[in-house]
């Protein structure tokens, strides 16, 4: 602890460790644990009973939270023909085929969600090192690869608040639910919209407990530990 700073160490003293909060609770000890000087960004960190070295137990999807999360987000769209124009009008950011995979190959990644029509998967497929490895590669499991009359519908979510939540290498899922200037209220709906997806989600092949631990943290503060039998009941009513 002696080498943490004393913003820190004040942020600290707001936790009992041995203590596994509410989810509300936890959304009011991490607003006030957030003291930078900058708006710090909330996320959800979960631990779950999911082994991902076995297909049948992967964890993917995506949740739109109701109040976003707190940033704009650039959407990058794959298509050609008169679904550029669609894609246009609806809000994209970048619009385009084979000038946007050469832009991406030479480095170009100023994008937050990319979407693309089927008709393109091909060609898209040589960026597979580049995009996979950020989680911006379009997946029709993601909902991001879709028919031209969907690019709206898509890009409006993606614009709203659209996260994907995926299990990691050690069967952990780190997401964000927003920033710390959010009200409580809005940290509240934003986290129960995401759980409610992420219990959803749970594959069939995982046994037993699927969440296993939960904490809440900003972006320069410490976690704060969540009650997990009252976090997976979270619903969206």
């Amino acid at each position: 602890m002696a080498s943490r700073g004393k913003r820190y160490r004040t942020a600290v003293g707001l936790i009992d460790s041995e203590v596994a909060y509410a989810p509300s609770e936890a959304v009011e000890i991490t607003k006030n644990t957030a003291k930078a000087k900058f708006d710090e960004t909330i996320e959800l960190h979960l631990r779950t009973g999911a082994d991902p070295r076995y297909a049948d137990q992967m964890v993917r999807g995506v949740a739109v939270l109701p109040h976003g999360v707190g940033k704009p987000v650039r959407v990058l769209v794959f298509c050609q023909g008169e679904a550029e124009s669609i894609a246009r009008e609806a809000g994209a950011d970048f619009v385009g085929s084979d000038d946007l995979i050469k832009e991406i190959q030479d480095g170009f990644l100023g994008f937050d969600v990319s979407i693309a029509t089927p008709d393109l998967m091909g060609r898209i497929g040589r960026l597979g090192r580049i995009l996979g490895r950020r989680g911006l590669m379009p997946n029709p499991r993601t909902g991001t690869v879709v028919q031209p009359d969907d690019i709206p519908r898509a890009i409006s979510d993606a614009k709203k608040g659209r996260v994907e939540f995926r299990l990691d290498r050690t069967g952990l899922i780190h997401v964000p639910i927003g920033k710390a200037s959010f009200e409580e209220n809005m940290l509240m709906d934003n986290l129960t919209m995401l759980v409610d997806n992420i219990v959803r989600s749970r594959p069939g092949g995982v046994k037993g407990q699927f969440i296993r631990s939960a904490y809440l943290t900003a972006t320069m503060g410490p976690s704060v530990s969540m009650d997990v039998d009252r976090l997976s009941a979270l619903r969206v009513e």
